[in-house]
């Protein structure tokens, strides 16, 4: 004999009742809510990403292809600073326009988002303790 519930009398269109409930606008996830508390591991997280890392990462400039060799190619950064400000620190150094193409690359292997921040790039890619940054005038 069969443990499963008996389905012949229902309809094959009819919802099959399942076992868990999924989160609507109406009924939002747990931690959510305006009164949650502080020890929430999410408003945990939270507050811990909104902190400001005030420590400095060395960043190392190496030129690919025809692009310009620069004079000095190691300087300190602020590691909240977003690789956006990397990218203009490069134009401003190289004398570059904002129109000039100029492509940037971790390691000679990807290319990092605008919004990264220097820190977590660093953490993770780091190599003898700084972050190697190839730049280049085309796309190789």
């Amino acid at each position: 004999m069969s443990s499963f519930p008996d389905t012949s009398q229902r309809s094959l269109l009819s919802p099959s009742p399942t076992p868990w409930s999924i989160p609507t606008a109406s009924s939002p996830l747990p931690g959510a809510q305006a009164g949650a508390p502080d020890g929430t591991p999410g408003r945990i997280a939270l507050e811990e990403y909104k902190k400001r890392d005030g420590s400095k990462v060395v960043v190392r400039f190496k030129a690919v292809g025809s692009a310009p060799i620069m004079k000095q190619n190691f300087y300190k950064i602020t590691g909240s600073n977003r690789f956006q400000a990397v990218i203009q620190f490069l134009r401003k150094e190289l004398n570059w326009k904002p129109n000039d193409p100029l492509f940037t690359y971790i390691n000679s292997s990807f290319s990092p988002a605008p919004d990264d921040t220097v820190s977590n790039l660093f953490k993770c890619f780091s190599t003898e303790g700084h972050l190697i940054v190839n730049y280049s005038l085309n796309w190789s």
